[in-house]
């Protein structure tokens, strides 16, 4: 039986994130499986999988920065902002490499971002592609995004195809920077491909295909393929709990912080037993002495 921890999946094309939870589903034989953040079934790449209790963290992940390898052509603008829409325009280009690596410095940082109309975001309780299939479409407020990393890895100019590689935040939809260079740029510009290269510092290299959880599921151990949960935290500072104080904490009781020996700075903490089992995290609540439980993973 599977415990608790991550599975990072490869992603195929023409997946969805959830359609991967059902095939796992599948495999695994086991129904308590979440996903970290949605990829476009146009996406491949690094999908990290929560299995079992660590499912409970989906919504508390310290390191929601994730990395990708995007594919575009310039000259061209569609509904959806990538190669899977319909084409509404189409222009010449001539874009130098010098001119089109001018233009990066203005989508790095802290930038706004219109969400495109073909993505989940809700407006007035209705996801936007649901509306962009009723073909309509509304004025969406402009959100802050972070983008940390944006290079040019490859360019022809005569083709106007490239690559870029790009690090961002949370909520980020890498399709419309490429939409918006394009208009920068004046001649427009789609996604053709997007890689995720990492997500909650996972990489590909800690990444697997569904035939690879399929032949360790056919062997018995597709817990071989499990990352432990604790892995996600580790930019917290670690607490180990003695016999008396792990009995205590797992029966829901305060444990004051005078007595828990060389507790390191900070406010949240990776909490583990005397065993050393990953027990989940806890607040230290200064003002009343007391160590309290924040979530049980």
């Amino acid at each position: 039986m599977i415990g608790s921890g991550i599975l990072v999946m490869n992603k195929p094309q023409g997946f969805t994130s959830f359609d991967v939870i059902g095939k796992l589903r599948g495999i695994l034989k086991m129904k308590r499986l979440g996903h970290t953040g949605t990829l476009d079934p146009m996406a491949t790449g690094v999908l990290p999988v929560l299995i079992g209790t660590a499912a409970r963290a989906c919504d508390i992940l310290p390191d929601e920065t994730k990395a990708y390898r995007a594919a575009f052509q310039l000259g061209t603008v569609t509904d959806t902002q990538d190669s899977s829409g319909r084409v509404l325009e189409t222009h010449p280009f001539d874009v130098s490499e010098e001119a089109l690596r001018a233009v990066l410095p203005q989508f790095l940082g802290e930038i706004q971002q219109i969400p495109p109309m073909y993505s989940a975001v809700q407006v007035g309780g209705k996801r936007l592609y649901e509306l962009a299939r009723e073909g309509k479409e509304i004025e969406r407020p402009a959100r802050t995004v972070t983008v940390s990393e944006l290079t040019l890895e490859a360019y022809d100019r005569a083709s106007g195809r490239g690559t870029l590689a790009i690090d961002c935040g949370k909520g980020t939809y890498v399709r419309t920077i490429l939409h918006d260079i394009g208009g920068v740029l004046g001649c427009g510009c789609m996604m053709t491909a997007l890689e995720r290269t990492k997500a909650c510092g996972f990489t590909l290299a800690d990444a697997h295909s569904f035939d690879e959880v399929q032949q360790a599921a056919d062997a018995g151990v597709p817990e071989s393929l499990v990352i432990p949960t604790d892995r996600l935290f580790l930019s917290l500072p670690a607490v180990t709990l003695n016999e008396t104080q792990t009995r205590l904490y797992r029966n829901g009781v305060l444990l004051a912080l005078s007595r828990l020996r060389a507790l390191p700075e900070g406010t949240r903490f990776r909490i583990y037993s005397a065993e050393q089992s990953f027990l989940g995290l806890a607040d230290a609540d200064r003002a009343h002495n007391c160590l309290r439980i924040y979530k049980n993973l």
